[in-house]
């Protein structure tokens, strides 16, 4: 039996999907319906969601359209690359960042219009209707969830198509449809569907949108220098950048190098494995740079303890695990690391390739005193030799253990 809703926030873009999804809430639930376009710099106008979704009833004022693109890069893409978060050892979390932050902001909006239901356009097969449902309930379990695509038949575009001229919902045809399912923002850009459901099919070069292909990319090498305060990027080559400026014209830079393509089978968290395309340039570049002014700035263990929890770090965001205590405990670990990195990374760009040449720090840990390879007063070679027995003095014990038994 389904719960009476009186007014639902849906997740809306304005396009063939949720503009159904908005007219079937209508009718399927009778309830009013709030409107909440996010612009997270997916390239893409987000007022033409205002003209369609007016057309389709919705008051003006249930019509919320947020700019929310330096909130994404500061709050929830920088702390993610503080921890040098990949998935799998591929995939830099492009799509899974942002649904936290969309779903923290319908929760608010939901307190704001005194709405008690959130929907979104997820499908009952991937991972974001997870990550949606996850974020909700993280902030607000007394909100209903409606899921559209775990609860009606209209499973496929035709059946959408046709719901869409049944009800009179105006669906811009112009353009030629892309065959592949996209999601993009500031971060990244996806493909999933297509030829891409054939994991040994190579995509199409036409499928590319932000990157020219590491062959067709520039002879000559771009040089380019990041500068870190407390682990996030904050100047690129002597100009200081707000975060969502930073990731922008990192995506420029790296897209004209070819750089940031991936081709991934990875392990959803329903269970099922799914292939997909990635081009990520700006975090391509940061993950590279990040990791080299650590290099230059961390105490060794502590370098070594981050790497191992990484991979857990990632599977949480991954998952949609966001909000989850164990994400913030390991985020305020992260972050302490973090105080010591900073300085400048000068790195080299050709054709999709990123190569550090160079970085420098007022609070670097190397010490050329103890790692020259020439003459030093420092350090007395003879001790390594203490070093080395000691280490290797459970070899010795095992050893003579071993020769005993064998007599």
């Amino acid at each position: 039996m389904k719960r009476s809703i009186k007014k639902a926030v849906l997740a809306y873009s304005g396009g063939l999907d949720t503009s159904v999804i908005l007219k079937w809430l209508q009718d399927e639930y009778g309830c009013e319906v709030v409107t909440f376009t996010a612009d997270l710099g997916q390239g893409e106008e987000v007022e033409p969601a205002r003209v369609k979704a007016l057309s389709l009833g919705i008051k003006s004022e249930n019509i919320f359209i947020d700019d929310l693109r330096e909130e994404f890069v500061r709050d929830f893409v920088f702390p993610m690359f503080r921890a040098n978060a990949i998935y799998e050892g591929e995939y830099l979390l492009g799509t899974s960042i942002a649904r936290p932050l969309i779903a923290k902001r319908q929760v608010e909006i939901a307190h704001l219009t005194g709405a008690d239901a959130v929907s979104h356009g997820a499908t009952g097969k991937g991972n974001d209707q997870v990550r949606f449902e996850l974020g909700y309930l993280a902030q607000d379990s007394s909100l209903a969830v409606i899921a559209p695509w775990r609860e009606w038949d209209l499973n496929s575009r035709e059946k959408l198509l046709a719901y869409a001229s049944e009800h009179g919902i105006q669906i811009d045809m112009s353009g030629k449809k892309s065959p592949y399912s996209m999601d993009a923002n500031l971060l990244h850009i996806s493909y999933e569907g297509g030829i891409l459901e054939d994991p040994s099919a190579e995509p199409e070069e036409s499928m590319w949108k932000w990157t020219v292909s590491p062959q067709s990319a520039p002879d000559v090498a771009t040089y380019i220098d990041i500068e870190y305060k407390n682990g996030d990027p904050v100047a690129l080559d002597g100009k200081h950048l707000s975060p969502a400026t930073m990731l922008e014209k990192l995506n420029d830079i790296g897209g004209a190098n070819g750089i940031g393509r991936s081709d991934i089978v990875e392990n959803r968290f329903v269970g099922m494995k799914s292939r997909g395309c990635y081009e990520t340039p700006g975090g391509t570049i940061m993950l590279k740079a990040h990791r080299a002014i650590e290099s230059l700035t961390l105490d060794r263990e502590a370098s070594h303890l981050k790497d191992e929890l990484m991979p857990r770090y990632a599977k949480l965001i991954y998952n949609g695990f966001w909000f989850s205590p164990e994400r913030e405990m390991l985020q305020a670990a992260i972050d302490h690391t973090q105080k010591s990195v900073e300085g400048s990374v000068k790195l080299k760009l050709y054709k999709g390739n990123v190569m550090v040449v160079g970085r420098s720090s007022s609070k670097s840990l190397f010490n050329p005193e103890y790692s020259t390879f020439e003459e030093d007063a420092v350090y007395d070679q003879s001790d390594a030799e203490g070093f080395i027995r000691l280490n290797a003095l459970r070899f010795i014990i095992a050893g003579k253990a071993d020769k005993r038994g064998s007599k």
